[in-house]
């Protein structure tokens, strides 16, 4: 298995293109939609009754600088995300029983897809401007936090519950138990944790729809480029050519770790 540091480079290298091209993506789906969001907030302002202030002296950012902070934001936020699924493969490497790297990653970045984005969504699905009370901010950022927490919680239920079973158990009856487990773990969060029903009666639902269903694939095309990119990087990292000392017979030492760029998986 390559060290730390090097799966830790292919993972932060990773997250960095896959974070500029979720934000090529980001940019041309959702920043229409943002703007349109803005138009309509601008509209709501300008129709109330002025108070003699001008309330785009608050703005310390110019759309312009936020677009193009869009790509610094997502290339971070990339490579945050890719040091982080680096440095769970290192951890959890040896508890994946697949013998490719590859297979490995790619099962990393569903799951962290699934628990850290997926599930969050369908409770709290993300808003344009315009949208939300400012009073509630912090408890719908906390919240959201914690189902972040509670979606990873819910994987790893569901992964426990698919190896909970005997080995020769049917394949039906473990994915009902991964099923199981994972829905077991997520109901429970969406009863306790609060709602928030702050979208105003008069907004475009179509404009809602389309900004949220841009938020989801930026997060499906950061999360899809990590996995791939990442399993592309340590599979061709595990094909390079390994010294290795023949054996009497002709047949080299560690000639099958060789081949798969891993050690043999841990033994349930």
């Amino acid at each position: 298995m390559p060290s730390f540091l090097s799966v830790l480079l292919r993972g932060l290298l990773a997250g960095l293109v896959a974070g500029l091209i979720a934000g090529t993506f980001a940019y041309f789906a959702g920043e229409p939609r943002i703007d349109a969001a803005i138009a309509i907030e601008e509209q709501a302002t300008h129709s109330e009754p002025t108070t003699g202030e001008d309330h785009h002296e608050d703005e310390l950012v110019s759309r312009d600088g936020q677009r193009a902070g869009l790509f610094l934001a997502t290339g971070l936020f990339g490579v945050a995300m890719g040091g982080m699924l680096a440095t769970a493969y290192v951890l959890l490497r040896r508890r994946l029983r697949t013998r490719d790297d590859g297979r490995a990653a790619l099962l990393l970045a569903g799951g962290a897809l699934l628990g850290a984005v997926v599930v969050p969504f369908l409770k709290y699905p993300a808003n344009p401007p315009a949208v939300g009370n400012p009073d509630t901010i912090n408890q719908r950022t906390g919240s959201y936090l914690l189902l972040v927490v509670l979606g990873l919680v819910a994987v790893w239920a569901g992964a426990l519950g698919h190896r909970a079973l005997r080995p020769d158990a049917p394949d039906w009856q473990r994915a009902a138990a991964a099923v199981g487990g994972f829905l077991l773990v997520t109901v429970v969060a969406y009863t306790v944790l609060p709602s928030f029903h702050e979208v105003p009666d008069d907004f475009p639902a179509a404009l809602l729809w389309d900004f949220r269903l841009a938020s989801l694939g930026t997060q499906l095309v950061l999360w899809t480029g990590i996995g791939l990119l990442f399993a592309a990087l340590l599979s061709w990292s595990g094909r390079r050519p390994t010294a290795a000392a023949p054996l009497p017979g002709g047949e080299p030492v560690g000639a099958d770790e060789a081949r798969d760029g891993v050690d043999a998986p841990a033994r349930p």
